[in-house]
């Protein structure tokens, strides 16, 4: 039985067979930029474009999280590291902020995204959702869906699918007019529809069901000409195609024979929170992940996330996710090359890619060596090729196959496009390692140079004057306010005299509050703060307070750090104050509670300098010169400053302050909160060994959170830039400072018979500190001769070969670095070099 995608003038058929496929990227839709023909081959289980088989390979690169202007950069290194496609969602709330009123402008421009891809000759696959999670704030759904009469989300709701199907449609007819699905000769070989339902689905009931449903037909009457995804949905319907997310998935089974085995996110870190440490996946898990998932039928493979980026502006979600979405990415927060990492993938992709002919054509057999070792061989007439795969996780594995004894570490694969020669092995990392540094600005002396002026915020409309824009008798959800600031005022006039059975010397304000932050005023007096701390978002306020006889003002001010973005019914999470809000009397053992949760409350969403547009530099209003406040909260600071000289990536240094939100010539940067420091409990060492989980090889435990924040050179200009900071917690401006991003030192330590590869980032190397060719100890800042060790200068001849050069390329071999006494020892070359 065939099942057939028509694609214009091409087709892609698969059959039961069909999932042993191989495509790193886009399932078995295999296809070329111009839409040429792709067949099945005569035994149902490759794929064919123009007679030859192809790889594909893919990862998630969202355009929001960095500009126009980086893309075209990005997209070459994901394709110099061996990707053929960009994966990536669409994000409803930024593109319909206001009903039927849309935003494709600037970084939010999808279109421009998908063609850059284009132009770069890779494939496309667009996750149009519209849910995405992502980390993103509410999931991606805009704030004015929740606030419509009578919807319920992600059900069988008329309202929901109403505004789904209106903003899908709106989507798919856009990449339609300019001819971006490969069914046009475009580059979109792939479209999702929901996103990770099925994890959450059982709550939902029957009328779940009925939605997934619905969603299938919605989105295949479409009529793309490419198939239809669901990820994490066992019971897709067809013709959908249900994927896997995760850490590992070579365990995955389609729901239906004819469908191929696909994994639409390989989670290559994992995103950070305010307080949290810094997750790191290694590049020795990740690969392992993948071999893994290829050994075992895999046919389909992206990395989520290829490329995280920055969470400009307030689109960051959780809550408390931070503005940084670096991910642990193979590409840094920045563009940079993560290294190993990125180095070792691509050394994985050759590798596969090598085999493509064995991998879609061979009989394969699977031979189980014992102790948690396999074999798998696909075999052609002509050649033979070999994963062997050891999933123990302390024991490295010796065994003899075909004649020849070969050792797997434990936790690897090996792979041996021969069945003979191993090529690579997931835990031999020969790929240099990058040490990153960030520079001090050569343009001019920071932060000396940066002169601030500042000014308060406005508050006497809202704290003292308790003037609102509009007025309930019930507390209302923050969610009421359609997202318009993380910002909104609170307030209450409660009357009070000393024959009131609450009035007592003993009285406090009791405030409860689903976070994310509380700021109290009573009478126009700052009474205290509070936070959600390790991500429990329910906490109770409570402060001895002094109220006069007559009229009281309480004066809130809730602060959110993004929406709920995940979980069954995450749409209903309450947020600002829930209430009640209570004056405590306390006589004694006596205590007397007025609940002030049902009385008249006046609202006021955002801050008064932000609707003053204080951000932009060409705001006229006016800022006080000298004397500028410290540890002041509520606090808007300016200056100007030039531009770090070169083209390395730019970041500011904003320790010492509090919390709140920077931009740069009118453009956010997003929230910052380096006062948030990260919890204990780092990994004194980290073993890659063991399944991965987000908590294994933790880092920067005791550090701010984040400290440097991303600023776009696009965001700059040669001349004076204006830097702006509301400062909600308090904080010091005097530290604040624009640094580079760049490699300070390039490490290797590659394994005999490999070629070792050395680059500074377009800068030439100038020093080699360490060489050695043996078994040298250590790790890069530590190296150490070993034990044995060529007998020629290794540090000699690499000076030679590389310092002055951007880049040098290193044979691995006692041909190059002179024979030793190393005997069974494995050999390797370590170096050290100075960028």
């Amino acid at each position: 039985m065939y099942r057939t995608y028509f694609l214009g003038n091409t087709s892609v058929a698969s059959s039961k067979n069909a999932t042993r496929a191989i495509s790193f990227c886009v399932l078995f839709v295999l296809l070329s930029v111009l839409a040429s023909a792709v067949e099945v081959s005569h035994d149902g289980r490759a794929l064919i474009i123009d007679g030859k088989h192809r790889i594909l390979q893919s990862g998630s690169i969202h355009y929001p999280r960095s500009t126009p202007e980086m893309w075209p950069d990005l997209v070459r290194k994901a394709k110099a590291g061996g990707l053929d496609a960009i994966e990536t969602y669409v994000f409803w709330n930024v593109h319909e902020p206001l009903r039927r009123e849309y935003d494709f402008s600037g970084n939010l421009d999808l279109i421009r995204f998908i063609q850059t891809i284009q132009a770069e000759g890779l494939y496309a696959v667009l996750r149009i959702g519209p849910y995405v999670c992502a980390e993103w704030t509410y999931g991606g759904f805009p704030m004015w869906l929740h606030n419509m009469p009578g919807i319920e989300f992600r059900t069988a709701n008329k309202v929901f699918m109403n505004e789904m199907q209106n903003f899908t449609t709106l989507i798919v007819d856009m990449a339609k007019q300019e001819k971006l699905f490969a069914s046009q000769g475009g580059p979109i070989i792939i479209a999702q529809i929901e996103n990770e339902y099925g994890n959450i689905m059982a709550p939902y009931g029957d009328a779940g069901k009925v939605y997934v449903d619905w969603c299938a037909a919605m989105a295949n009457s479409l009529d793309i000409g490419v198939p239809w995804i669901m990820c994490q949905q066992s019971d897709a319907p067809q013709p959908m195609i249900n994927t896997c997310n995760g850490w590992y998935c070579d365990s995955f089974t389609p729901n239906n024979p004819n469908s191929p085995k696909m994994w639409t996110e390989n989670w290559t870190g994992w995103f950070k929170n305010w307080g949290g440490k810094d997750p790191h996946r290694t590049a020795e898990d990740l690969s392992y992940s993948v071999a893994r998932f290829f050994q075992t039928g895999g046919t389909f493979q992206n990395y989520y996330m290829y490329h995280g980026g920055t969470n400009f502006g307030r689109v960051a979600g959780g809550p408390y996710i931070t503005t940084s979405y670096d991910y642990d990415a193979p590409l840094d927060e920045f563009g940079n090359l993560n290294q190993p990492k990125w180095g070792h993938l691509k050394d994985l992709h050759t590798v596969l890619k090598s085999m493509e002919e064995t991998l879609t054509e061979g009989n394969i057999t699977t031979i189980d060596m014992g102790n948690s070792v396999e074999v798998t061989v696909y075999a052609t007439q002509k050649v033979s090729s070999c994963f062997f795969g050891n999933s123990n996780t302390t024991n490295d594995a010796t065994f003899t196959y075909g004649g020849i004894e070969y050792t797997v570490p434990a936790w690897s694969v090996s792979i041996l496009p021969d069945c003979k020669k191993e090529v690579y092995n997931t835990a031999k990392v020969n790929a240099q390692t990058s040490v990153m540094v960030k520079n001090k600005n050569e343009a001019e002396d920071q932060p000396a140079s940066l002169k601030w002026s500042w000014r308060p915020e406005m508050i006497d409309d809202t704290a003292v004057l308790g003037k609102g824009q509009v007025s309930a008798n019930r507390i209302i959800d923050q969610k009421t306010t359609n997202d318009r600031s993380d910002y909104l005022w609170y307030m209450n006039s409660v009357d009070l005299n000393e024959d009131d059975l609450v009035w007592t010397d003993n009285m406090t304000l009791r405030v409860n509050a689903t976070g994310h932050i509380l700021h109290a005023y009573v009478n126009g007096e700052y009474l205290g703060s509070q936070w959600a701390t390790n991500g429990i978002f329910n906490y109770v306020f409570e402060e001895k307070v002094k109220l006069k006889p007559g009229k009281n003002l309480i004066a809130l001010l809730s602060a959110t750090i993004g929406f709920q973005n995940y979980g069954a019914f995450y749409d209903l999470v309450q947020s600002g104050i829930s209430g009640p809000v209570e004056i405590v009397g306390r006589k004694g053992d006596e205590t007397i509670i007025k609940d002030l949760s049902s009385h008249k409350w006046s609202y006021k969403v955002g801050m008064h300098g932000m609707a003053m547009k204080l951000y932009d530099p060409e705001s006229p209003s006016k800022w006080e010169e000298g004397n500028v406040p410290l540890n002041r909260n509520l606090t808007w600071y300016k200056t100007t400053f030039k531009a770090p000289l070169g083209t390395d990536a730019v970041v500011v240094d904003l320790q010492g302050l509090g919390k709140g939100e920077a931009w740069v010539n009118g453009q956010s940067l997003g929230r910052y909160w380096p006062s948030s420091i990260a919890e204990d409990g780092c990994n004194a060492t980290c073993d890659y060994r063991g399944p991965y989980t987000n908590t294994k090889c933790v880092r920067n435990c005791g550090n701010p959170t984040q400290r440097w924040y991303h600023v776009p050179r696009s965001f700059m200009t040669a001349d004076e830039n204006t830097l702006v900071l509301f400062e909600e917690f308090g904080g010091n401006p005097s530290l604040v400072n624009f640094q580079t991003v760049t490699i300070g030192t390039a490490c290797g330590n590659a394994y005999e018979n490999n070629v070792l590869e050395l680059a500074c980032q377009n800068r030439p190397i100038s020093d080699i500190k360490f060489a050695s060719f043996g078994d040298p100890q250590g790790s890069c800042g530590s190296f150490s001769k070993g034990s044995c060790e060529g007998n020629k200068d290794a540090l000699d001849i690499i000076k030679k070969a590389c310092v002055g050069k951007e880049s040098c390329s290193l044979d691995v071999s006692e041909k190059a670095f002179g024979s030793t006494s190393c005997g069974s020892i494995p050999k390797r070359l370590a170096v050290e070099a100075v960028c």
